[in-house]
């Protein structure tokens, strides 16, 4: 067994059903769960992690509540916002999305069983951004009000701050942990470059370390992360959370021509950015493999990342509840070599990966 991953008795055997359905308590109880250790750091999660960007966008309150609900009643932990979630929805100004998980929680009391990460840095108003020690310490304060918690288990740096030296950054952030507002710290969005300039501070300065990164990646966008920052990551040890991991919804098919742009709020980046000669064969080879293991695209799509060395948890949401059945079985698919070769091949450019 792999020095970050072990297996605990929770979620399911293999069960088969239509693809969109939603497990029964029953099989749920039955099932099994794998559990991923969150980089060097004493967190454990499970293989998915739920996005909660769509919580006050393209979900209501009540029906994140109910999303949140059965994530959690299948077996999993792991929810992913940010402060400034969801801000681009009209008459928002950013917070929703903490304010919906901050709710949830204390209404249904489960606290202690959510690994809780959140992210600091995105603009929230004039002046409001960046990662600076006098911003962080304010933001942290307003996330925390938010979720209604104590203290966040994963705070992550959103985007690059380069006007503000590291030091400064994590130095506010060791004494956030000191004071146990934080558990551990992220970086999203990072070079390679800057991300090993971070770790050598760290190192030296004997500061917090980034424990995880959160880059853009999926079968189509492969090349941002795999040509260097996947080595850094594993080198250090650092824990993986890849978002758009389905491609803002390409991977799951169901944007095969230009007419099917209206069919979501984000389908018409959809497709101006993957509907091509590449993005194509991506859907063929989804499709293939799909159809041996009689699952969906995107349950394919994500067990592949899962399936990534050194990938501990892709980053998927979803706005109805029937949506969750492809994220729950994903969690559950073991793709065979030939499958996953498949893939590669389909999805790679003349440079080896996307």
């Amino acid at each position: 067994m792999s020095r970050n991953r072990e297996t605990v008795r929770f979620v399911w055997q293999a069960v088969r059903r239509p693809p969109m359905s939603l497990p029964t308590r029953n099989e749920q109880e039955t099932r099994v769960m794998e559990q991923r250790q969150l980089g060097r750091t004493n967190l454990m999660v499970a293989p998915l992690c739920f996005g909660g960007n769509v919580f006050g966008w393209t979900a209501d309150e009540a029906t994140s509540h109910r999303l949140l609900d059965s994530f959690m009643d299948a077996g999993f932990n792991f929810i992913d916002t940010a402060d400034v979630y969801s801000a681009w929805a009209p008459g928002n100004s950013g917070g929703e999305s903490e304010t919906i998980i901050g709710n949830w929680m204390a209404s249904r009391g489960n606290r202690d069983k959510v690994v809780l990460a959140t992210k600091v840095g995105s603009e929230m108003g004039p002046g409001k951004k960046g990662l600076s020690p006098a911003y962080i310490r304010s933001a942290v304060e307003a996330s925390l009000r938010r979720l209604r918690t104590d203290r966040i288990d994963l705070y992550q740096s959103h985007w690059d701050d380069p006007d503000t030296p590291f030091e400064d950054t994590l130095g506010i952030y060791k004494d956030l942990i000191d004071q146990g507002k934080i558990r551990a710290i992220g970086a999203s969005n990072l070079t390679a470059a800057r991300l090993r300039e971070a770790l050598r501070t760290s190192e030296r300065s004997g500061l917090p370390r980034y424990e995880t990164l959160q880059p853009e990646y999926n079968l189509y966008d492969r090349k941002g992360y795999e040509a260097e920052l996947e080595g850094v990551c594993r080198e250090k040890e650092l824990g993986v959370i890849s978002y758009y991991s389905l491609a803002s919804g390409f991977l799951t098919g169901k944007y095969r021509s230009a007419g099917d742009a209206g069919k979501s709020a984000r389908g018409g980046s959809a497709v101006s950015k993957y509907l091509n000669e590449r993005g194509l064969a991506i859907l063929d080879a989804l499709d293939e493999v799909a159809g041996q293991h009689e699952a969906t695209p995107a349950q394919v799509a994500l067990a592949w990342l899962m399936a990534r060395p050194g990938l501990t948890a892709p980053i998927a949401s979803a706005s109805r509840v029937e949506q969750l059945g492809d994220l729950f079985a994903a969690a559950h698919l073991q793709l065979d070599p030939a499958s996953i070769e498949r893939l590669n091949a389909a999805s790679a450019t003349e440079s080896g990966n996307g």
